[in-house]
């Protein structure tokens, strides 16, 4: 089954308030409600790309697929690419990442030479 996985991102992007970024960004209170708990019966391509615009993401980045359990999926079958990977905690290994190697991360991520 298809689902929405936005959380991951809003976690990623320091958005500690989703709703109300997805309002000020142009969504409905109702829609973004509907969006936040998961709650859509159906996704309409314009909402789509507009969580793309401005999360800066791609539209796989906003699913999330479950498997079946009384199907068998072929190993390389391409909707196994939106499992959940949990191996991928960002922000506590950010935390607990010393300061010198958070800054020269930072340097790569922004394009510096590291000076």
């Amino acid at each position: 089954m298809l689902s929405l996985n936005l959380a991951p991102i809003f976690n990623a992007r320091g958005i500690t308030k989703p709703h109300g970024f997805l309002v000020r960004n142009g969504f409905s209170p109702f829609t973004a409600s509907r969006l936040m708990n998961n709650q859509t019966v159906v996704f309409r391509l314009e909402h789509m790309e507009k969580l793309c615009e401005i999360l800066v993401c791609e539209p796989n980045d906003l699913l999330l697929f479950t498997p079946n359990k009384n199907k068998q999926y072929a190993p390389n079958h391409p909707l196994l690419k939106l499992t959940q990977d949990d191996s991928n905690n960002w922000s506590a290994a950010i935390a607990a990442m010393p300061f010198k190697e958070l800054k020269e991360a930072a340097n790569k991520i922004i394009g510096k030479d590291g000076q």
